[in-house]
């Protein structure tokens, strides 16, 4: 499905950009990772028969150089994926968070979406074509208990669809995929940076089982799934969507 296509993750290094990875390379696609942290990258490279760079994708100007080298490397610039983290912290009320924690992955979100968006669409819209896909939980549909990562949906919702109106006439799409939540990303590291710290891995399965009875399925959306739906929309399959997100949740809310 992705013949040819030369394909960027942004934050690749994670079980999600590994997992999108794989289904990229298989389907054809020529993957560059990028992260800040060479060993990791260097590990889901080897898995996945992808490329990697490190770099910082919220520092303007090395992503910037990074697109140019992108095209200069292989050519061409078709798909653009952002999984960068933002800091998210979650389980807290409104009323006993701080400002710093409450902003913090609203800022950093918007900005390093923007900051990839933009240099890809640079190249896309100069060649012609190209896909732009951005990924987040859904929250700004309303989520109690999420901290800032409501607010950092919704801005991120937003420019994405903007986005798409502007880019469009030249022939590139940009779309996005809610998910709620990927059960099979769920580590105990991962859920005590997102503020639930000493959880072991049965604390985990419980989490896991909780997710699963909030949707209509009661199956949360796992690894395999959401790389499947993001190869699917990077391709000319999904060539009718663009200024849209993808209600990927298996029913954790309607759209």
């Amino acid at each position: 499905m992705l013949e040819n296509k030369v394909a960027v993750v942004y934050g690749g290094a994670g079980s999600l950009g590994a997992g999108v990875a794989r289904a990229y390379t298989r389907a054809g696609a020529r993957v560059y990772l990028v992260g800040r942290t060479e060993d990791t990258l260097r590990k889901v490279a080897a898995e996945t028969g992808a490329e990697y760079d490190v770099l910082d994708a919220r520092d303007e100007d090395a992503v910037e150089a990074h697109a140019a080298s992108v095209v200069e490397r292989a050519g061409r610039f078709d798909i653009s994926l952002n999984l960068v983290p933002r800091g998210d912290l979650q389980g807290v009320p409104l009323t006993g968070m701080s400002v710093e924690d409450y902003t913090r992955p609203v800022v950093r979100g918007i900005a390093c979406q923007f900051v990839t968006a933009r240099a890809a669409a640079r190249r896309m819209t100069a060649q012609g074509s190209g896909v732009i896909l951005s990924l987040n939980s859904g929250s700004a549909n309303g989520s109690p208990m999420m901290g800032g990562t409501a607010a950092a949906d919704g801005a991120i919702d937003a420019l994405i669809r903007q986005l798409a109106q502007e880019v469009g006439p030249a022939g590139v799409r940009v779309c996005g995929i809610w998910t709620a939540g990927v059960t099979d990303t769920l580590t105990p590291e991962k859920l005590a940076a997102a503020g639930a710290p000493g959880m072991d891995e049965a604390a985990v399965e419980g989490v896991r089982s909780h997710l699963d009875s909030l949707r209509m399925t009661r199956r949360s959306p796992r690894i395999a799934d959401i790389a499947a739906l993001a190869t699917f929309l990077a391709s000319d399959a999904g060539a009718a969507l663009t200024g849209t997100w993808v209600n990927a949740t298996a029913g954790m809310f309607p759209s």
